[in-house]
């Protein structure tokens, strides 16, 4: 029977990344990521629910998470889950659900770079060049198209 551990999440990083690594030297990064629903109930009410997660990234990922996100920022993750199991001090077996990181991409918030802005690009549109202006007169009048 084939298998799929597919997951797609955004959301706003819960705390500030923790990049550590491992004795071999390959860095693996460990955030928190919340997702908002928003959604009507029963009775037309507009409710908001928030999931927490758990997210685990491995090498040049986890470096990059580590030095572009910091807590509250929004990002784009792709990843796997994962079943982490262990036995605490007092012998009991614990376990968590956290999702492995495959793909990511970084969202720029309101008023950072990274994205097209008409308003941005506005001002060097309409900056003036060192051709002169033509008259209407001097333009041909028969276009080809």
């Amino acid at each position: 029977m084939p298998n799929f551990n597919k997951v797609y999440l955004m959301g706003n990083l819960t705390r500030d990344p923790e990049l550590r690594a491992t004795p071999s030297g390959t860095a693996v990064c460990q955030f928190g990521l919340a997702v908002n629903r928003i959604y009507n109930n029963s009775n037309g009410e507009r409710q908001e629910e928030t999931t927490f997660v758990d997210i685990e990234a491995w090498g040049r990922q986890a470096e990059t998470i580590s030095k572009y996100v910091s807590k509250g920022h929004p990002l784009f993750v792709e990843g796997r889950l994962k079943l982490d199991s262990w036995e605490n001090k007092e012998g009991e077996k614990r376990s968590k659900m956290k999702v492995v990181l495959e793909n990511m991409q970084l969202i720029s918030q309101k008023g950072e770079g990274g994205g097209y802005s008409p308003s941005a690009a506005a001002p060097a549109a309409a900056a003036p060049t060192s051709a002169p202006a033509q008259k209407s007169e001097d333009i041909e009048e028969d276009v080809p198209f």
